[in-house]
């Protein structure tokens, strides 16, 4: 159906939305105060003509932009873009009757993402697609490079494009999981099925050629030319395959100075979905860690940089945290608690933390509505959130992380 519609705001996915007599239409690649001609299906619509444009409107970056569903908008001056995202936070908080000062964005983009899941799939006429998936699509929108790339991963992509070449699925998808470590790329491919011996003595010759640290299949070592590694404080620690790390690096440094800053001069500390140590290594300098994660690579990956010379003790633990939040009784004892749960949140240790003894927490998210809902547990509670800091390394996105600190 053909529609005239005014936009009134960005949602919190980065759609225009509209007021109709019939409930609100999101319109991806709109702005506020746009008149649009859409051609709408339900609450969505996708813009036929803009008739009125707003001045906030800038040309893209990246030529795939509204094709590609990796980025919602580029088409956005940077001033109004930084206060939608500040105001995503904002709004999440107002909502859950959460009280606290948020501060300024930190743009932690810098040199760009430093991981990626490309797809791949040979589709009409033998033809390989390799890029990412389009919006609210499953088709895959090819691509030649990615301007939100890290330079240390504008590899990827022609790397995706031989690997992929060599793992023929006739029209089967791929996952090629690539991330930049220190010393260069590292790969994990999903949905090959089993490699054949000639096979893997090819991605073995690719991984030769293009000077790629590793390749693994599900985790499982197809060919390694070193062993991948990052830095993470005094620490160096070997990556698991596929391994999770923030995004981009300036991300990860600006997280981590954010919870030194905070944590003050704690004697011991528990982090919580601890990953690799991002947190709990660079802690380690000053204080006592118990480090937890339920990711049993990642939990030994830590272990191991932890007898770096110079660090605390860091002990360490593998457990489901969902299934099995550290309980009140288990948290005596330490000064700080220190949580980077994945997008769920932690609801479950929220309400562990209600019941405890401890004195602070530091609580990284990269989704404000699971934060909202936590906070909320531990504000009826009697925890105050005392600061919460909006950091955006999904630029473009609608993704922002935060991090706020918790106090009796």
């Amino acid at each position: 159906m053909r529609q005239q519609l005014s936009i009134l705001r960005i949602g919190h996915r980065g759609d225009g939305i509209a007021e109709t007599a019939d409930g609100q239409v999101f319109v991806p690649y709109s702005l506020p105060g746009e008149i649009v001609e859409v051609e709408r299906t339900g609450d969505r619509a996708e813009i036929v003509t803009i008739i009125e444009r707003s001045s906030d409107r800038i040309a893209p970056i990246c030529p795939y932009f509204g094709t590609c569903g990796g980025c919602a908008v580029q088409h956005w001056k940077e001033n109004e873009y930084r206060a939608w995202k500040r105001g995503l936070v904002i709004a999440v908080l107002a909502n859950a009757g959460i009280e606290a000062p948020v501060g300024e964005l930190i743009d932690a983009h810098g040199a760009g993402r430093r991981r990626a899941v490309l797809h791949a799939r040979r589709g009409g006429r033998e033809m390989l697609a390799v890029g990412f998936a389009g919006r609210r699509s499953h088709i895959i929108v090819p691509i030649e490079n990615c301007p939100v790339f890290a330079p240390s991963l504008k590899r990827a992509i022609p790397v995706a494009h031989k690997v992929a070449d060599v793992l023929d699925q006739a029209g089967k998808l791929l996952d090629l999981q690539f991330t930049a470590a220190d010393n260069g790329l590292d790969l994990d491919v999903r949905g090959s099925g089993t490699l054949k011996p000639k096979v893997i003595a090819r991605l073995a010759a690719i991984a030769s050629e293009e000077k790629l640290a590793r390749i693994t299949r599900h985790g499982e070592m197809v060919a390694q030319i070193a062993e991948p590694f990052m830095q993470i404080g005094k620490a160096r620690v070997m990556l698991p395959p596929g391994a999770f790390l923030q995004p981009t690096v300036q991300g990860e440094e600006t997280l981590a100075a954010l919870v030194i800053a905070a944590a003050g001069k704690p004697k011991s500390v528990i982090d919580l979905f601890s990953g690799i140590g991002t947190f709990s290594l660079r802690i380690a300098e000053g204080a006592k860690v118990l480090a937890v994660d339920f990711d049993s690579a990642a939990i030994a990956a830590l272990r191991r940089a932890a007898n770096t010379p110079g660090l605390k003790p860091v002990e360490t633990m593998a457990r489901d945290l969902f299934r099995r939040p550290i309980t009140a009784p288990e948290l005596t004892g330490y000064d700080l608690a220190v949580l980077d749960p994945p997008r769920q949140g932690a609801e479950g240790q929220a309400r562990e933390f209600a019941k405890s003894k401890l004195g602070k927490i530091i609580y990284i998210s990269c989704d404000p509505a699971s934060f909202a809902r936590d906070a909320k547990i531990l504000s009826d509670a009697g925890w105050k959130l005392r600061e919460v800091t909006p950091v955006d390394q999904f630029r473009y996105s609608a993704h922002i992380e935060t991090m706020g600190v918790f106090t009796r």
